[in-house]
């Protein structure tokens, strides 16, 4: 499955590159260098995901499904709790014990909230949303993963208007500082 498609799809392809990251993290010993590498690999795509998710799928699960503001609050206080371990994961180098603490704890609750959206919350939405407004969420998500940030900003707003209208703008510092750095690329 590639990116592309509805919304659905799209979000779905991205689970499974980061679980990717994830296992070829789980698949290398304590302490290589390259377990840092591939952390800030997996951050970039999660901060990126979860950016399009708050500013474009949460707004349509409030409108479309009954209990849409709980169920989308509770998506994001998910975000935020993995955005405040991505946080403290950035200080730590692989050879810190405390970084295979963060790096297990990201895993633990990244895999929760994919199990969680892939087998509640996408089937519901898939009912209630026609076919054209999942593709055309898909195609705004899409462009949305492209000037979002790829740091985490534990403390900038998480819900629409703000989140549109700041994303961009952080997204833009955090591409020039990962080029500048080299962060993200693989070595």
């Amino acid at each position: 499955m590639g990116h592309g498609g509805d919304v659905i799809q799209e979000l779905t392809t991205d689970h499974r590159e980061v679980e990717e990251i994830f296992a070829q993290i789980e698949a290398l010993p304590t302490g290589d260098k390259r377990r840092k590498d591939l952390a800030e690999q997996a951050t970039i795509e999660l901060v990126r995901h979860s950016v399009a998710e708050e500013m474009y799928l949460y707004p349509a699960v409030r409108h479309h499904l009954p209990d849409g503001d709980s169920i989308a609050d509770r998506e994001i206080e998910d975000h935020s709790e993995a955005e405040r371990t991505m946080k403290e994961l950035e200080d730590c180098s692989a050879g810190e014990a405390r970084f295979d603490q963060l790096i297990g704890r990201l895993m633990r609750e990244i895999r929760e909230h994919v199990t969680d959206e892939e087998q509640n919350l996408f089937p519901q939405l898939r009912q209630a949303a026609g076919a054209d407004a999942l593709e055309d969420l898909g195609e705004k998500v899409r462009r949305a993963k492209k000037v979002a940030p790829t740091r985490p900003h534990p403390a900038a707003p998480d819900t629409p208007p703000a989140n549109k209208l700041l994303a961009p703008g952080a997204g833009l510092v955090d591409r020039i500082r990962d080029a500048v750095s080299g962060r993200g690329k693989t070595h």
